[in-house]
């Protein structure tokens, strides 16, 4: 089946939407620093693609509909549903794991806090690595815990690796006892290498600090690009991998993430401190369909999407030349640089937010000291919304 991602589906004002990213919602626009959002703001600040569901999904979701019993479900009551997950990764990642290994969790940024609870104590570091997703932030900070920055290195034209120096000297605070990592990196868009892996695992390993990685964007990378789940090149006795159908099959409101937890003591400590959760049935069929049935959407929308990023730098370079932005490796995230311009970040906002009414996400929100300058955008949307929003985006920079 071929997928057409350039039709354009209203989720503004369709009463079965519900959508937060395309919201005229007061709250929303309050978050996003705009005084209004209207029926002609383009909305590009949020990991949520703008494109129809693979058609095996939404047939599965119908006949979960159709069968008219919503109760309390349960994925453990489903071999298929383990089958699927193991398969997949077993498939597409050379990745092995068994059922044993698998913790279910509503969604990643929870599955990230209930880590934190679960591993750490109030007032103990947990390391992260700015610029990074912001709820690693807010997880870190709501739970008690002290922020610990490994700040990424920035160098020439948007590559940023890791200061393992730094690493290391942090991993042998006794009180840090965890650090979450992002691969791909999100907003930076780099694959960690086997050997960068591999040695942030020996660093945390050595110093007895659990690795928490978010790798729910794994699935998301470039043609050209191969992505390795670190728990497949490093020992993961000390690790706890994040995998979901969420980002990559654009499932992110039904809230199905699994934990691969290897060690049962970590496994039983974080179950313990969790509770139990199951998904809905919804969610369930979701699963299985989508890593069963959906390798022919992933396929056509990672093409589409590699179309949207090379549109996206072209763009800048004839139209935007001060904007500095690398080609990410993986996700659908682009980290733009507009310092040249040498404005604050507050009238770099106002210019894009206000002016040109689109909705990005400004850089602090992922780094408050070394972010001011930089937007990240998320482009799976079609490609005239793409086009028309940096059209608008360009006027405003002449």
């Amino acid at each position: 089946m071929n997928y057409n991602f350039d039709e354009i589906i209203d989720r503004r004002n369709d009463p079965y939407s519900y959508s937060m990213k395309w919201s005229k919602n007061p709250m929303m626009a309050g978050m996003l620093g705009v005084d209004s959002i209207n029926d002609e703001t383009i909305a590009i600040f949020t990991a949520d693609m703008d494109f129809r569901c693979a058609q095996p999904i939404i047939e599965s979701l119908h006949k979960v509909a159709d069968h008219g019993i919503f109760g309390y479900s349960g994925h453990f009551c489903s071999e298929d549903y383990f089958n699927a997950v193991i398969n997949w990764f077993k498939r597409r990642h050379n990745w092995e794991f068994c059922k044993e290994d698998m913790v279910y969790s509503h969604g990643t940024v929870e599955a990230l806090k209930l880590s934190v609870q679960a591993f750490s104590e109030p007032g103990e570091g947990v390391i992260i690595q700015r610029p990074v997703y912001g709820p690693f932030t807010m997880v870190i900070e709501s739970s008690g815990r002290n922020l610990v920055n490994n700040q990424l290195i920035e160098g020439e034209d948007g590559f940023y690796t890791i200061d393992f120096e730094d690493l290391e000297a942090k991993a042998k605070d006794p009180n840090n006892k965890m650090m979450l990592i992002c691969n791909p990196h999100n907003p930076v868009g780099r694959i960690w290498t086997k050997e960068e892996m591999q040695e942030v695992a020996r660093i945390c390993r050595e110093n007895d600090v659990i690795m928490v990685a978010d790798e729910i964007h794994g699935d998301l990378v470039r043609k050209d690009a191969k992505f390795t789940p670190m728990a497949s090149v490093v020992d993961n006795s000390n690790l706890i991998t994040c995998t979901a159908v969420n980002k990559t099959f654009n499932l992110a409101g039904l809230g199905c993430t699994n934990l691969i937890i290897p060690n049962k003591d970590l496994r039983d400590k974080y179950s313990a401190s969790a509770g139990f959760s199951t998904p809905s049935p919804f969610g369930i069929a979701a699963v299985i369909s989508a890593y069963n049935e959906g390798e022919p959407w992933l396929e056509q929308v990672k093409d589409y999407i590699d179309g949207n990023i090379d549109y996206v730098l072209s763009f800048l370079k004839e139209n935007m030349p001060k904007v500095k932005c690398r080609r990410p490796d993986g996700t659908y995230i682009m980290w733009m640089d507009f310092r040249e311009y040498g404005l604050t970040p507050e009238e770099i906002h106002k210019r894009i937010y206000c002016d040109a009414n689109v909705l990005l996400e400004g850089g602090m929100m992922f780094d408050p000291d070394l972010g001011g300058g930089f937007e990240r955008v998320c482009i799976p949307s079609p490609r005239s919304v793409i086009n028309t929003a940096f059209q608008r985006i360009s006027e405003q920079f002449k």
